[in-house]
């Protein structure tokens, strides 16, 4: 067996007051244990060095915290501050009063403010004397100042009024002032002038009663039967811009025209009476625009109206965007087209109108593909006429995608089925389902020769339906725009929302004029 080291076999005295063989006593206290132990054994002697090699932070709570430098980097006295910032700031012992009331040497308080005492007279009194503030309306006026101004008498034969010399003016040259009345006397009864004629009245002539307070109005819009509709006749609830910044955006009513030698078109586009109940927006839209080159012998005018499909939720957007294609196409084949109704060449004019057609939907196509949507949603039909401003040239060029209606008002007289889309023994106009941008073909062709006194109404199904079933809208339309005299905007706007109960839709139309006396150079 191993022998143990001698330090190993040093005798230990065993727990008690003695020990069993009546040695030494056994250690009291735990400290006299750790001092009869060997040498490294035990607790660190408090002389071997502090282990944290960093300098510690004072802590504030220490009574000697304001002897050490707040960093803990250097004792008082030796640290980079003015001032240790745990020691107090004392005012200095001379100086105790409160900081309002320390001046600087020298300071003089100033003296308050004393109102100047004027002399008893003052200069007005020297020059007008001492009863200038009671009688400043019966003295002189300033003497030698401006001697130009003097006060100018009232103008002669006017009753009821009187300047004399107490008043200090002299009556012009020639002029006589009645006498005064004597002290006592009542002053005689005037009578009133009698007011100026209105201005614009010549020669005695009679003008308006201008103090009349009624103002004559169209009132509402005339209405077939003996009720007229449930829904007000004019603009209701609008759209929220939270929902659909397009439709918010959209007008409740437009009105547009344009006149030109024996030509005169007046269009207009209304809310339906349920987009207005229901806060949604007009689908319909038109177009009047001239296209071509300077000069009436190149110039066209293109006239369309587009109506939005009811079930697509973008429709409104659809149709405006397809009107401004179409025209921005046709612009520069306007010479195309132009050629094209001279010679009559039907194929020509369908190729180009089907072009048009191909490219405003294919442009729609991609818009909406780039920001994400459904073409589908953006579905609208189109219509359109095509009218020369050549005085010797009276065909007009039309196409059509989808349904709407197209009108001839001749000797008063109403044709429905100008483009010829009756369905045999219906008598309604056609309501096919094609639309942009999914159908890419339009139906052309060629009308005239235009008469003079013809109305051509082009429209949405909004005016083309109640136009074709109810014989009292046609009759009003043919007394107000077959009377040979173009309606005002205003006027043709009241017209046009002629009401017939149970049509509700979106109403837009474009009327043509041609002159009635077959002149084309008056404007």
């Amino acid at each position: 067996m191993k022998k143990r080291p001698e330090r190993y076999e040093q005798h230990v005295p065993p727990h008690g007051n003695a020990d069993a063989d009546g040695g030494d006593p056994a250690p009291d206290s735990l400290d006299e244990t750790w001092r009869t132990l060997p040498p490294g054994v035990g607790p660190t002697p408090p002389e071997q060095p502090d282990p944290y090699a960093y300098p510690r932070q004072p802590d504030p709570r220490r009574q000697d915290a304001r002897d050490q430098d707040p960093r803990g980097q250097a004792p008082r006295g030796q640290a980079p501050y003015e001032r240790d910032p745990y020691e107090r700031y004392q005012r200095p012992e001379g100086d105790r009063r409160p900081e309002r009331d320390r001046r600087p040497e020298r300071y003089q308080r100033p003296e308050p403010y004393r109102l100047p005492e004027y002399p008893e007279q003052g200069p007005h009194q020297e020059r007008y004397g001492e009863g200038y503030r009671e009688g400043y309306a019966e003295q002189a006026p300033y003497p030698g100042r401006y001697p130009e101004q003097a006060p100018y008498p009232d103008p002669p034969g006017v009753p009821g009024r009187r300047t004399g010399p107490e008043s200090g003016s002299g009556a012009p040259a020639g002029v006589e002032w009645p006498a005064a009345p004597p002290a006592g006397t009542a002053a005689p009864e005037t009578v009133p002038a009698p007011a100026p004629a209105p201005a614009g009245d010549h020669d005695g002539a009679t003008g308006p009663d201008r103090t009349a307070t009624t103002v004559p109005t169209l009132g509402a819009p005339r209405h077939s039967g003996p009720k007229p509709p449930l829904y007000a006749p004019h603009p209701g609830r609008l759209p929220s811009v939270r929902d659909d910044l397009d439709a918010a955006v959209l007008p409740d009513i437009v009105v547009d025209g344009a006149t030109y030698p024996g030509l005169t078109v007046r269009a207009a586009s209304v809310r339906g009476d349920s987009h207005r109940y229901e806060s949604g927006p007009r689908q319909d839209s038109l177009c009047v625009a001239r296209l071509g080159g300077p000069g009436e012998e190149n110039g066209l005018l293109l006239l369309a109206v587009a109506d939005g499909v009811g079930s697509a939720a973008r429709s409104h957007v659809g149709s405006q965007d397809v009107c401004r294609r179409i025209a921005l196409f046709l612009d520069p084949y306007a010479d195309e087209v132009t050629a094209a109704l001279r010679a009559g060449d039907r194929p020509t004019l369908g190729a180009l109108v089907n072009s048009a057609v191909g490219s405003a939907a294919e442009g729609l196509t991609q818009r909406v593909n780039q920001r994400g949507g459904r073409p589908a949603e953006h579905a609208t039909t189109l219509r359109g006429l095509l009218v020369p401003l050549d005085p010797e040239l009276r065909e007009r060029a039309w196409f059509t995608v989808g349904d709407g209606g197209a009108a001839l008002l001749r000797d008063g007289v109403w044709d429905t089925d100008v483009f010829g889309e009756e369905q045999a023994g219906s008598g309604v106009i056609d309501t096919g389902t094609a639309a942009l941008p999914g159908s890419r073909f339009a139906r052309s062709g060629i009308h005239g020769p235009a008469a003079p006194g013809d109305v051509f109404v082009l429209c949405t199904d909004g005016l083309s339906t109640p136009l074709a079933g109810d014989a009292g809208m046609r009759d009003f339309l043919a007394a107000a725009w077959g009377r040979g005299e173009v309606p005002g905007p205003v006027d043709f706007l009241w017209q046009f929302q002629y009401r017939v109960k149970s049509y509700d839709d979106d109403r837009t139309a474009v009327c043509l004029w041609e002159d009635p006396a077959g002149r084309r150079d008056t404007v």
